[in-house]
């Protein structure tokens, strides 16, 4: 049901305005459009970051897909505006809508966020002010949406505690629908029985609904119902205020991934995004234990699809798009256990096709070895991307991460024999316990990859060495560890590049403020939800754009509302500490975090008895 009022206005008046307005468009090829008149209820995904960095998120085309293939839901998606629109939708007095009906978002009966990066917090905000939602949750009756919000930050749901009314934990392709499902049902009884209220009531019975929903769903998170404690200016605790919800919250698990379709109409973006391409999960998990990635932690067990399913899927994502590349997600493709059958069946069917299959970052093991081999001319030209994360054996086996540097080399040179022209690797910097000679280590992995290049090729092969700052995130085992500081990062990334003398390998190191703030908004408690507003009301927007960053702006903002910095970002943890996140279940527990923890300390001091 096209709001057509709101559309031409948009269309007439504002979107001459504003650069690059097909963002704002919607009517994209296989977008679905619904009679909202014939369903039941209303849905929309938010993607708290601008269209061409929503629109290439795998997970919304799935969950789109999914709640899409209902008869009695429609859903819909909504992305932040760029500075330019908000201004103009604020200057005119229109709300933020939904991209396929121009409907407001405040129309819709549930606005599903995914947090997929802590330093778009501040864009959640913006969505829900311009979409007409009261930003808290106590503020909200039943006559507004349920405001949901799942991905990897929910991990750590408690700095957005004030804003979110519920949290998913796990996979969202079994937790969604239950979600929905109850909550229409709950607000449908409401309405039959004594009306939606407004005021203190209609607050009254959202409360009420909610505490339903938190009994009844085990991998929902319901903030209001669990109140921290503060000892000493220091988290303490988090205690229940009603003694019937959970303890504890335990993830949506699918068993069976293979059984999840796949997307294969995605919408097809009118405007170039950064990832233009097919893109097919072909696993979820991964079957290694690196003690720095939160990842391999939240997305156990590991489950993998048929080789079947993928080159079924790819095949009618093409006839359905056009698009030209296959790209295969999962957090470790190459220990996908028939990759060299699944990379053969997809050359076989799209090579005459003329489309490009890519992987993303590969894992240095015996697989890497028929990589080089098994690929297309296309994906040989745009480089290999390799993650060895640190370049020196001890240290590896500190973060878990069990590679050889020799499989590597031999992985790259049989890459250069083959037709391969570049090198990407992936480091970081910061890591427990690192000393000069990690950094050392980094630059001379990369040149002795250059120089395996000209044996092979005749000339220096460029290879580019992509630096992080490393961040610890919850659970995981280094989740007890301090962040680096500023000054460390900053005499790190200016060592690193002392260190280079092959003018084909290039050095990037990640912005040091952003990873800062990345530090605090993974690690803080729910009083970071104060400065998420504060910074939001001075004008934070979009800050993980460089063009749109003020990291001065969060730091004054964090001074303002007294959050200890050192404290939430730097301080090393005790092991018995409670931890603002503990009440979010992984597989395998905080007993198994403890454990690992107390290795790589072990580790650590074995690395420094040898030095």
């Amino acid at each position: 049901m096209l709001n057509q009022p709101l559309k031409e206005y948009v269309l007439n008046h504002l979107l001459s305005q504003v650069q690059s307005p097909a963002q704002y468009l919607g009517n994209e090829l296989n977008v679905v459009r619904k009679d909202h008149r014939t369903v039941s209820g209303k849905l929309c995904m938010a993607f708290p970051d601008a269209y061409t960095i929503g629109m290439s998120h795998h997970g919304l085309q799935v969950l789109y897909t999914l709640m899409n293939s209902r008869s009695d839901w429609v859903c819909e998606r909504a992305f932040a505006p760029q500075p330019d629109f908000e201004n103009l939708l604020r200057e005119h007095c229109k709300p933020l809508y939904a991209w396929e009906s121009f409907t407001p978002l405040s129309e819709f009966d549930i606005l599903g966020f995914t947090l997929q990066y802590e330093l778009c917090y501040s864009n959640i905000l913006t969505m829900l002010d311009l979409g007409g939602i009261p930003l808290h949750v106590e503020e909200r009756t039943m006559h507004d949406p349920l405001i949901i919000a799942g991905g990897p930050c929910a991990q750590n749901p408690e700095p957005l505690a004030d804003f979110i009314d519920l949290f998913v934990t796990g996979d969202g392709e079994p937790a969604l629908p239950m979600i929905c499902d109850l909550w229409l049902e709950k607000k449908k009884h409401l309405a039959e029985s004594t009306g939606l209220a407004t005021g203190v009531a209609g607050q009254q019975q959202r409360e009420q609904v909610l505490l339903e929903l938190c009994k009844s769903l085990p991998f929902a998170y319901v903030p209001r119902f669990y109140q921290p404690d503060y000892r000493e200016g220091r988290f303490a605790t988090l205690n229940r205020t009603d003694p019937e919800v959970p303890a504890t919250i335990e993830p949506s698990m699918i068993r069976d991934l293979d059984g999840i379709p796949l997307p294969t109409k995605p919408i097809v973006p009118y405007t170039e995004c950064v990832h233009d391409r097919i893109a097919i999960e072909i696993m979820r998990g991964c079957p290694w234990q690196c003690r720095f990635c939160q990842s391999t932690v939240i997305k156990r067990p590991v489950r993998y699809r048929r080789v079947e399913t993928i080159v079924e899927s790819a095949l009618e994502s093409y006839r359905n798009t056009g698009f030209k590349e296959i790209s295969l997600l999962s957090l470790s493709s190459s220990d996908y256990p028939l990759f060299r059958d699944l990379i053969e069946e997809l050359e076989k069917v799209f090579r005459p096709l003329g489309v490009n299959i890519s992987l993303p970052s590969l894992r240095v093991n015996e697989q890497l070895k028929s990589v080089a081999e098994l690929m297309n001319q296309s994906e040989k030209k745009s480089g290999l991307t390799l993650a060895p994360e640190v370049a020196r054996d001890d240290m590896r086996m500190q973060i878990r991460k069990r590679i050889k540097n020799e499989t590597l080399f031999e992985g790259c040179r049989n890459a250069f024999r083959n037709g391969w022209r570049k090198v990407k690797l992936y480091f970081m910097c910061g890591l427990p316990g690192e000393r000069k000679v990690d950094l050392d280590g980094i630059v001379e992995m990369a040149e002795t990859i250059a120089r395996i290049g000209k044996e092979e090729l005749g000339r220096n092969a460029q290879v580019t060495a992509s630096v992080s700052n490393f961040v610890p995130k919850p659970h995981t085992p280094y989740q007890w560890n301090g962040m680096q500081n500023r000054e460390y990062f900053d005499w790190a990334h200016r060592y690193l590049w002392s260190r280079r003398t092959i003018k084909s390998v290039n050095i990037k190191c990640h912005p040091i403020e952003t990873s800062l703030l990345e530090g605090v908004f993974t690690r803080g408690d729910r009083r970071l939800g104060k400065v998420i507003e504060a910074g939001w009301r001075k004008g934070a927007r979009l800050d993980a754009w460089h063009e749109h960053a003020k990291p001065e702006l969060w730091w004054e903002t964090i001074a303002e509302q007294q959050i200890d910095l050192d404290d939430c970002v730097h301080r090393q943890r005790p092991l018995g500490e409670r931890l603002p996140w503990d009440h979010v279940n992984v597989k395998k527990g905080r007993t198994f975090l403890e454990r690992e923890q107390n290795k790589a300390v072990v580790q650590l001091t074995q690395m420094a008895d040898a030095e």
